[in-house]
């Protein structure tokens, strides 16, 4: 099913009950998701949209070396790319477990909204919290973010990249990432299989 929308920020209307919110931003029928931890650390304060502080700059031009957006700065221009945080509140300092599993509720429904193919969870808790929720892998990985940066794990219809948090980066980051994605894309990353064969009419169906 594809999403009819042409709204670029919150293109599902999320509306949480704290003042200040950095809502999701990209496409609403995106092949990648790139999912952060919380504005005071991956950015949007000031422009409202993920990944926007200087830090996350870093993250922003590989993603354009990738192909995954088009543009990079305040407003950077996706390419079948979305951006979105575990936690979208404007917090004083870091949220607490309460605060996190308050806003559990609007991430995953907009996860599964998009139901991208490529989950890119970046930093420590956002990659835990993928394995968790949308792998089987959770037990098996020790979630040490120099050894996961830009490696493929398999995920249940998901298939997870995570990426090491900008603030650590130096260029073979960005490099291993790059090339990463590059890889994956020229794979068959999307994993799908046209029922449309057994239907009336033929017309294609694509499952995962």
């Amino acid at each position: 099913m594809e999403n009819v929308t042409d709204r670029t920020s919150n293109p599902f209307g999320m509306r949480p009950s704290c003042e200040r919110f950095v809502p999701g931003y990209g496409d609403a029928n995106a092949e990648f998701h790139v999912i952060g931890d919380y504005p005071g650390l991956h950015g949007g304060e000031v422009t409202g949209v993920p990944f926007t502080n200087e830090p996350s700059i870093r993250l922003q031009a590989a993603l354009a070396d990738a192909g995954l957006l088009t543009t990079t700065g305040d407003q950077p221009a996706v390419a079948k790319t979305f951006l979105s945080y575990l936690h979208m509140c404007v917090s004083e300092g870091t949220p607490t477990q309460a605060e996190y599993d308050d806003m559990e509720r609007f991430f995953d429904a907009e996860l599964r909204a998009i139901a991208a193919h490529v989950l890119l969870p970046v930093g420590a808790r956002a990659t835990e919290y993928v394995l968790q929720n949308y792998t089987a892998q959770a037990r098996k990985i020790t979630v040490d973010m120099e050894e996961l940066h830009g490696r493929e794990i398999r995920g249940s219809g998901f298939l997870v990249l995570p990426i090491a948090n900008p603030h650590d980066w130096d260029q073979t980051h960005h490099d291993r990432l790059v090339d990463a994605l590059k890889l994956l894309q020229s794979t068959d990353f999307r994993r799908e299989t046209d029922l449309g064969r057994f239907t009336a009419g033929g017309d294609p169906y694509l499952v995962r």
